[in-house]
């Protein structure tokens, strides 16, 4: 009868771990790093807080422009504002006035 001694080998003992190593890794980096990971959170708040300045930016521009128009609108009408306006777009002036021409201001 022949008998077969085998050696054990430890290298079997580290496939199980091995593979949950590189499984919590891979998960891990991308909790992390990845679409819909934690810094793509903090990435997504700060945008936001940047696009909800911009759109208050916006509305204020928007109720200065709005005030502008009423002003101009049918029955409260400002004949400054009419002249302003009108002149402006015309590149008309009075003889006698003194025009300044500014740059205009860079928008932020």
């Amino acid at each position: 009868m022949w008998t077969r001694q085998h050696k054990k080998r430890w290298t079997g003992a580290l496939i199980v771990p091995a593979i949950t190593a590189v499984f919590l890794s891979y998960f891990g980096f991308h909790a992390f790093q990845g679409e819909y990971g934690i810094y793509a959170k903090y990435r997504l708040e700060a945008r936001t807080e940047a696009l909800l300045a911009e759109l208050e930016n916006v509305r204020q521009e928007r109720r200065t422009l709005e005030h502008r128009v009423q002003l101009l609108a049918d029955g409260t009408l400002e004949k400054d504002m009419l002249e302003e306006q009108a002149r402006r777009s015309l590149n008309l002036a009075h003889k006698d006035e003194l025009i300044i021409f500014r740059s205009p201001v860079p928008a932020n």
